[in-house]
């Protein structure tokens, strides 16, 4: 009896120790809160350096996008007023499921943008090649810049 609770026990043991591993220590994707000015903001100012980016207006989202009405419930977005593929986009959504589509949303704007930009500028449309689109909660972002290192550690420390 008592090696049979010992084996429990141990058992038991590994099973916690192997499902606290599996949550990685870090921030949950599920609870991330963003400020989604700030990480855009933040974004726009350290991973862009071949262009100046314009905002664009929060009405407009639905028409490049194809985000559905009341999908998105903060947003800020940049984008080139030059010939770069040069993106960014930080998006608060109504939900989780609603960000996934959102996400998914940014893909298919991704492979729209490469299509077009390799017509006529293909080293732009390389840029595409290393888009970063992510979801975490209730958030997608998406960034095509010139420097996909300090964005993608930017967005590790946002959540992402």
């Amino acid at each position: 009896m008592k090696k049979y609770k010992r084996m429990l026990l141990a058992a038991a043991a590994v099973i916690t120790a192997l499902g606290l591993s599996a949550c990685g220590g870090g921030k949950s994707k599920e609870n991330v809160s963003v400020d989604v000015a700030k990480l855009a903001d933040e974004l726009n100012s350290s991973v862009i350096t071949s262009d100046t980016l314009n905002e664009t207006q929060s009405e407009m989202l639905s028409s490049i996008y194809f985000f559905e009405d009341g999908q998105v419930t903060d947003s800020k977005v940049y984008m080139s007023g030059n010939a770069t593929a040069d993106e960014i986009v930080v998006v608060q959504c109504k939900d989780e499921d609603s960000a996934k589509k959102a996400g998914e949303l940014l893909q298919t704007r991704v492979k729209n943008q490469k299509d077009l930009f390799s017509t006529y500028n293909p080293d732009e449309a390389a840029k595409l090649d290393k888009a970063i689109v992510k979801t975490a909660g209730a958030y997608a972002v998406m960034v095509v810049c010139d420097d996909y290192d300090k964005a993608e550690s930017i967005l590790k420390e946002s959540g992402f």
